[in-house]
């Protein structure tokens, strides 16, 4: 009986999605517009939605090629992200990007089962970035031990060099994404004689008066943030409650949105983020998405989210996903290509300053090549910081490459361990 109300809820979900034309590029949204990370997922799964409407509407797709993006809601739930995973890979599926670490982790040995790519920028299982054992995976342009190595890098130059004597509190989401930057950190903890103090932060982080208090009793000189949904704002407000100076708190990329920010007003002016990209509307492409998306009512969700950091790094992942289609189209010289030829494109993606200005988005993100060795791209990340005033976000540096020295060992050993766990050769010899 168990068995059959599995299979007959696997079979309404799969019928909740709608379904795309099969001679269609299929590449599905496994969103998350409800719960408490949802003040992130609608962002990025409108400016996902929106850059593939743009090709629709004004190129016709890609190749010629119409691009289909089922959506379906996994509300941040591993266990549903699988299931969204199962209900839409049947309908030509060219490539997922959950925007999930615990999805991700489930999906890895799936996709190489199943022979699609899965490309997580900025977030996942970090040595993926290593392609001789991650074959299906990519993770450009940079990862969570490149972020936590360009926080370390940052306060080293804010520190004339020297962060020996300095303690820095490490503020994380409980889960797999919050503890994937305590190896590294650990690490450059030794490398540099600072004290790393860990403060882990239950799901979904609305309660967090415990962890503020041990910071104001241990006063970190910095602390650090792997926070998402609403545990970045509670904490922000925390920290603001507790007069913590806020030029010396920095969060990661996904701890540096406009709605992290906002609920603390006032309090919140001077936090500081990563960024892999800029932000703003500044940029060739929106004059498009305006004209071909949002004016002509075909804006994804309610079309308030243009320009915002997650809206527009759901753009950017939409763009990096078109263009490695791009590539495999031209590699196979087919325009229908399949999930396999897909990531023979990712592979051999470039993106150059060129082609971001060719794509309206010059000086947005870092340019990379991946390879067969390669799919993590250069790791770079740039500074950014909160004017409450303006209500906006203002570039800090340029930019800040990390310290591959200590990383590169660290991405080789958690992979050859994932490789000899899972009974995988090494490729690209």
């Amino acid at each position: 009986m168990k068995k059959t109300f599995a299979a007959l809820a696997a079979a309404a979900l799969a019928a909740s999605v709608a379904a795309p034309a099969m001679a269609d590029l299929v590449v599905p949204n496994l969103s998350y517009r409800t719960g408490p990370y949802a003040p992130g997922g609608i962002p990025y799964a409108d400016g996902f939605n929106d850059y593939f409407t743009l090709l629709n509407e004004r190129d016709g797709g890609i190749g010629g090629e119409k691009v289909q993006v089922p959506e379906c809601e996994t509300a941040y739930n591993t266990e549903k992200g699988v299931e969204c995973y199962e209900a839409t890979k049947g309908s030509g599926a060219l490539v997922y990007n959950p925007l999930s670490t615990g999805i991700t982790y489930q999906l890895i040995p799936k996709v190489a089962a199943d022979g699609i790519p899965l490309y997580t920028p900025g977030y996942g299982r970090t040595s993926a970035a290593n392609g001789k054992v991650f074959e299906w995976v990519f993770n450009y342009p940079a990862n969570y031990w490149d972020a936590a190595s360009v926080a370390v890098k940052y306060l080293l130059d804010e520190n004339g060099g020297d962060l020996s004597g300095k303690k820095i509190a490490l503020v994380y989401h409980n889960s797999a994404y919050g503890k994937e930057p305590i190896r590294t950190l650990t690490e450059l903890s030794k490398k540099h004689g600072f004290t790393l103090v860990e403060v882990p932060v239950d799901h979904p982080g609305q309660e967090q008066k415990s962890q503020w208090l041990q910071i104001r009793r241990d006063k970190p000189d910095y602390v650090l943030m792997w926070g998402w949904g609403v545990m970045n704002a509670v904490a922000i407000q925390e920290a603001a409650n507790i007069n913590f100076p806020m030029e010396n708190f920095i969060g990661v990329w996904w701890s540096g949105s406009e709605n992290d920010v906002t609920p603390a007003g006032d309090g919140a002016n001077g936090y500081k983020s990563l960024a892999m990209h800029g932000t703003g509307s500044d940029y060739p492409v929106y004059a498009d998405l305006k004209k071909y998306v949002h004016d002509a009512g075909k804006a994804s969700g309610a079309g308030d989210q243009v320009g915002s950091v997650l809206y527009s790094r759901g753009m950017y992942a939409a763009m990096v996903i078109s263009e490695a289609i791009r590539k495999a189209q031209e590699i196979h010289g087919t325009a229908a290509v399949n999930a396999a030829q897909v990531r023979d494109g990712f592979e051999a993606l470039e993106i150059t300053e060129a082609r971001m200005v060719e794509l309206g988005l010059p000086n947005f993100g870092q340019p990379f090549a991946a390879s067969c060795t390669d799919h993590g791209g250069p790791g770079a990340a740039l500074i950014q910081q909160w004017d409450a005033s303006a209500k906006k976000w203002n570039l800090l540096t340029g930019f800040i490459a990390p310290d591959d020295e200590v990383l590169t060992p660290l991405v080789m050993e958690d992979s050859a361990a994932f490789a000899a766990e899972n009974n995988i050769a090494e490729r690209c010899n």
